[in-house]
This record gives C-alpha cells, sequence and structure tokens, in this order.
C-alpha cells in the first residue's frame, strides 16, 4: 500500500487444485449503495501487498460518474504502526446482480471482485474470484460474531476452499 501499489496477483497458488472446480456463484444482487462504506477485513488468503499489515478497513465511496472509490488502509506491524493506504477504483461488471466487479489499484491492471456471501443486513461481506485464489471475509464491525464467522468457514470449505490457508487479520476497537 503508500508507495507500493496494490495489486492483485493473479498467479499466487494457495495449494489448491483449481482444475475440476464446481463454478463458485455469486450472490443474486447487491445494492450497491448499500454496499458503501466501511468494512473491516476479519480473514483472508495471505496476499503480498497486505504482508505486515493489522487493522485492514476497505472503504467504498460511489463517484458520479457510477464508478466506486476505494479506500484501502492498514497499520505497518502493529496498531501505532504507520498507517499506509491504497486508493483505487471498481466498477461492476455483471449489471444484472451488482455481485461482480472488477478492481483496479494501478491501471491498466485489475482483478475480479466477487461477492460470493453477503449478510442480509450487509453485516458482512466475502469477497472472492472464479479461480478461489484469493478471498476475504468483511464485516461492518471489527469482531464477526463467532458463529457467523463458523458459518462462513463451513460455506467456505463446502465451496472447495482450503480454509486451512485463511488467516485472521488483527482489528481494533480505537
Amino acid at each position: 500500500m503508500g508507495e507500493d501499489p496494490l495489486t492483485i496477483n493473479l498467479f499466487l497458488d494457495h495449494g489448491t487444485s483449481f482444475t475440476d472446480m464446481s463454478e463458485l456463484k455469486t450472490v443474486d444482487h447487491v445494492d450497491i449503495e448499500r454496499y458503501m462504506g466501511t468494512w473491516y477485513e476479519i480473514a483472508k488468503f495471505p496476499q503480498r501487498f497486505e504482508d505486515g499489515l493489522v487493522g485492514i478497513t476497505a472503504t467504498y465511496s460511489l463517484l458520479p460518474n457510477g464508478k466506486v472509490r476505494v479506500l484501502n488502509s492498514g497499520y505497518v506491524g502493529d496498531f501505532n504502526g504507520k498507517l499506509k493506504t491504497a486508493k483505487g477504483k471498481a466498477w461492476v461488471v455483471d449489471k444484472k446482480t451488482n455481485a461482480k466487479l472488477k478492481v483496479s489499484f494501478f491501471w491498466p491492471f485489475a482483478g475480479d471482485y466477487w461477492i460470493i456471501e453477503l449478510g442480509k443486513d450487509y453485516e458482512y461481506a466475502v469477497i472472492s474470484e472464479s479461480s478461489r485464489r484469493y478471498m476475504w471475509v468483511l464485516s461492518r464491525t471489527y469482531h464477526m460474531d463467532e458463529q457467523v464467522y463458523e458459518g462462513i468457514m463451513q460455506r467456505l470449505k463446502q465451496n472447495q476452499y482450503d480454509i486451512s490457508k485463511i488467516e485472521l487479520n488483527p482489528q481494533s476497537a480505537n
């Protein structure tokens, strides 16, 4: 983040064979305006661009042209560390559901951003893409209910994710 552009490395191997996987489904519909705001990263597949960061958040805001401004931030090392940020843009590529987006932090490179789970009150979201090479669990609050989290983990496992690779991201009430 910061001076290092946040890019999605689509070539990371998380120890899972991506052949013979069932098609990954997104949620049926996303109200983009309701999706806007700040999300706390609860868990993820490790990504090089997030190494050493804690308290990671993603803040989305709707732009007049219909695209989405993305601001990712996290603290280096611990919550007293330097705040690093990355600014990007996202846009809907599936207008029928609004559940498939592209996100770019470094033009012309863009990665898939698929909303595969969304709480009925938009209290949590699970983000991934068709190859299942990356995944994030996001929450509107810095802490996620343990039963909700365990349910997400079970569904990810059923959807052929190697949940042993998932890392929790420390969050703070501050």
